[in-house]
């Protein structure tokens, strides 16, 4: 083979083989992340069931693949950046389970684990700040088969269990977390 074609073919395979190796990589997950697998890569847009018509709580909430499929990012803001927050989920190999932490746009922060079954994402996370009294949060997520994702959650406030929220999601590509 010619001198002067063999290089660029050499270089040409050398980048598709890299190509297809950074491609296989961009995808990649922790084993105990595949279950969030199907929120990845997606905008959600929801509701807060007590909202009223006039005055709206909308969150809006975007679920990433992270540092380099070792965790998994959350992103979400209310009513274009009045509050939000990010969490990083990862598995954590000492404990054995997920583990996660949430800081937010309020000034506080959690820490919780969380666990997969079936399809429902349950966490139990402390608050560490000031939250208005909350100092534990339950909550679970729960891919529905229509394609929604719903989230309730119940706190721990000044010592007693109360109610928390209920959001139903719907995806929407064209939404925005925001932050102010």
């Amino acid at each position: 083979m010619n001198p002067f074609i063999k290089t660029p073919v050499m270089v040409l395979a050398c980048f598709l083989a890299c190509n297809s190796l950074l491609a296989a990589d961009a995808t990649s997950l922790d084993e105990h992340l595949e279950p969030l697998r199907p929120l990845l890569g997606k905008t959600w847009r929801g509701e807060f069931k007590d909202s009223k018509p006039d005055k709206p709580v909308i969150d809006v909430a975007r679920w990433e693949r992270a540092l380099n499929g070792k965790a998994v990012r959350v992103l979400h803001s209310i009513n274009d950046g009045l509050y939000g927050g990010e969490s990083i989920i990862r598995w954590d190999s000492q404990s054995k389970q997920l583990v996660f932490h949430y800081f937010t746009t309020a000034g506080f922060m959690t820490t919780g684990t969380a666990t997969v079954s079936g399809s429902k994402l349950i966490t139990l996370e402390k608050i560490t700040g000031d939250a208005n009294g909350v100092t534990e949060v339950r909550a679970t997520q729960e891919l529905r088969p229509d394609g929604t994702l719903l989230s309730k959650a119940e706190y721990l406030k000044d010592g007693q269990p109360t109610s928390g929220r209920e959001v139903l999601y719907k995806e929407a590509p064209s939404a925005e977390v925001k932050f102010k």
